[in-house]
């Protein structure tokens, strides 16, 4: 594992959920929509616009160090609507000079032609959904693309945007690891500074969910999913993208900072149809979370500003089991001290203790604790044998 700089204020960022794609993927368990006919953008626009300033007035004056369109398929929207969002978002804060502004695509041909537009209109770096690199198994995920758009995509991508990633998802029904590791060897080739590489899961509620019941998708078992994780990580250390946080790798300096903001357990807004946020101000640190339903989020911002359903002020020790439970999957671990001083109590040191003797954490600088490679596969575990 190598060093990285940790920096003591994870900073500032928005989030701008656009809930629409073209079709469903079956293992997708986002706030997504499919919409028969057209979205009406211009009215969307608006509550967007509206739900700005409603959080605006919540944040007071901050500098925003980065902004995220995810979805869904943020890349149905015309570049024209992304710069108007844009433009709603610089009126009410401040801009860091380097403000990173990822959006979330998909590469078929029609969202790829349209890449330099939403350049233009102010987006730096760029999100592909690829999923896999052959056209079998995109077709058993359900994704519009093939492969050959895919590349094509990432093509145009690279010479267009100077930052951007793509992801893939691995441990798919009956892949192997002879399989994974040349699509995966072929994704690092394409891919100048940042990979995201998520395992599958079968979500609640999902047509995978339903087709496992069924009996006519056999997940991968653990022990297959285990050699897979291993290679992956294995295989990104030596050419040259290793991980920084559990399922996204990164040259030094090209990790997505926007959900660095997350992991590091900063303030951010967010907007959109079942967007969340965190933030603090004199009452203490909340948690919000806004209706989920387009259509019915869009009448609640019409009719008074917003589409707010939760808003919970977070006790201290709700704050340092967040803390602790996204800090742990960054490589860089977390703040030890800060963690402690949220719950107002000292981490359980018999506990700490026996992790470290089965090497599954271990400390590095500043009182830093950080998940190793062997603790990684069992994350989950680790964090709720140390939460308060």
């Amino acid at each position: 594992m190598t060093e990285t700089l940790i920096e003591s204020d994870p900073g500032f960022g928005i989030y701008v959920h656009w809930p629409f794609c073209a079709a469903k993927c079956p293992y997708c368990d986002f706030n997504s929509h499919v919409r028969a006919a057209p979205i009406d953008e211009t009215r969307f626009v608006k509550a967007f616009e509206h739900e700005l300033s409603f959080q605006r007035e919540r944040s007071g004056p901050r500098e925003v160090g980065s902004i995220f369109f995810g979805g869904g398929t943020p890349s149905l929207m015309r570049a024209e609507t992304i710069g108007t969002l844009l433009e709603a978002i610089s009126s009410r804060w401040s801009m860091s000079s380097n403000v990173e502004i990822t959006m979330e695509a998909n590469p078929t041909s029609v969202e790829a032609s349209r890449l330099r537009a939403y350049r233009d209109a102010g987006i730096n770096r760029l999100s592909l959904g690829v999923q896999a690199m052959n056209d079998h198994d995109l077709k058993t995920l359900g994704r519009l693309h093939s492969a050959e758009e895919a590349k094509d995509a990432i093509k145009i991508a690279a010479s267009i945007f100077d930052r951007y990633s793509f992801d893939l998802i691995y441990a798919r029904p009956r892949q192997t690891p002879d399989a994974w590791a040349n699509e995966l060897k072929e994704a690092i080739a394409l891919a100048a500074e940042h990979l995201s590489l998520y395992q599958l899961i079968i979500e609640e509620g999902t047509m995978f969910e339903r087709l496992v019941a069924a009996g006519k998708l056999i997940p991968m078992p653990d022990d297959d999913q285990r050699i897979l994780f291993d290679l992956t990580q294995e295989t990104c250390d030596k050419l040259g993208l290793p991980a920084y946080e559990i399922s996204n790798h990164a040259r030094l300096g090209a990790e997505c900072r926007h959900n660095l903001l997350y992991w590091r357990y900063g303030d951010y807004v967010g907007v959109g149809p079942g967007a969340h946020a965190r933030l603090r101000d004199e009452s203490g640190r909340h948690a919000m979370s806004n209706e989920k339903h387009p259509e019915t989020w869009l009448s609640l911002v019409e009719s008074r500003g917003h589409g707010l359903i939760e808003d919970e002020v977070l006790s201290f020790l709700e704050q340092a089991n967040e803390c602790l439970l996204m800090g742990l999957r960054l490589e860089e671990g977390l703040d030890a001290v800060r963690i402690e001083t949220l719950a107002g109590q000292s981490l359980d040191q018999e506990t700490l203790h026996r992790l470290m003797e089965e090497g599954l954490i271990e400390t590095v600088s500043n009182h830093h604790l950080r998940v190793t490679t062997k603790g990684r596969p069992v994350l989950n575990a680790i964090v709720r044998t140390l939460s308060f």
